[in-house]
């Protein structure tokens, strides 16, 4: 009878412990909706900072007026990995556009076929901060190197004028760099060998 208890105890933990490894394995491997959710939070997160981050070096360098320069590192994690952004977003073929109304935007977008912007709700795959400069240049190819033609920005079809940066292109740490330059015009360029987004405003 004590054999047999113990065997039954011993079969209970084991099976105990194949429920916790499934589950473990479902979540690292992404299987479940449950762990797409909670990494889809974690990019969104991050996504978040990273667009604060530039908004808030933005903001200093309007406030402190012509000829200021300001120059912030922000640590990247999810964003860098294609894999995470496809299973927590349903991305054919991830890419990250950066672009600028009033504030930042840093979209997680397909890089090919049909490209939505949803600014809201359960799709939400565009994050925004404010910044203290206000100017919309969503859609001005002269400032930024890229554009996405046929965009349906929540609604609304517009030709996205951005920096588009695959995943795999993004270092551990991206350098902001952003500068009144009063000589020169507006313009946004990511450098994929050093690692830098450089950002030169030149307000009205």
């Amino acid at each position: 009878m004590r054999r047999g208890q113990i065997s039954l105890e011993l079969m209970f933990l084991m099976i105990v412990f194949m429920l916790i490894l499934v589950y473990s394995l479902r979540l690292v491997t992404f299987t479940s909706s449950s762990s797409q959710d909670v990494i889809a939070l974690q990019i969104g997160i991050e996504a978040k900072g990273f667009a604060s981050a530039i908004s808030n070096a933005i903001s200093q360098v309007y406030a402190q007026g012509p000829g200021a320069k300001v120059t912030v590192n922000y640590r990247l994690t999810y964003l860098r990995d294609k894999e995470y952004l496809s299973k927590a977003f349903a991305l054919n073929n991830p890419t990250i556009a950066i672009s600028y109304l009033n504030g930042t935007y840093v979209m997680l977008l397909n890089g090919s076929g049909t490209i939505l912007v949803n600014l809201r709700g359960p799709y939400k795959n565009v994050f925004w901060a404010n910044s203290l400069y206000k100017e919309d240049i969503l859609t001005n190819t002269s400032v930024f190197p890229d554009i996405i033609p046929n965009v349906n920005f929540d609604g609304n079809m517009v030709n996205l004028a951005c920096i588009k940066i695959p995943p795999s292109n993004l270092p551990k740490i991206v350098k902001i760099v952003v500068e009144w330059d009063p000589d020169n015009s507006e313009s946004w360029v990511y450098n994929v060998t050093s690692g830098e987004l450089v950002i030169k405003i030149n307000p009205r």
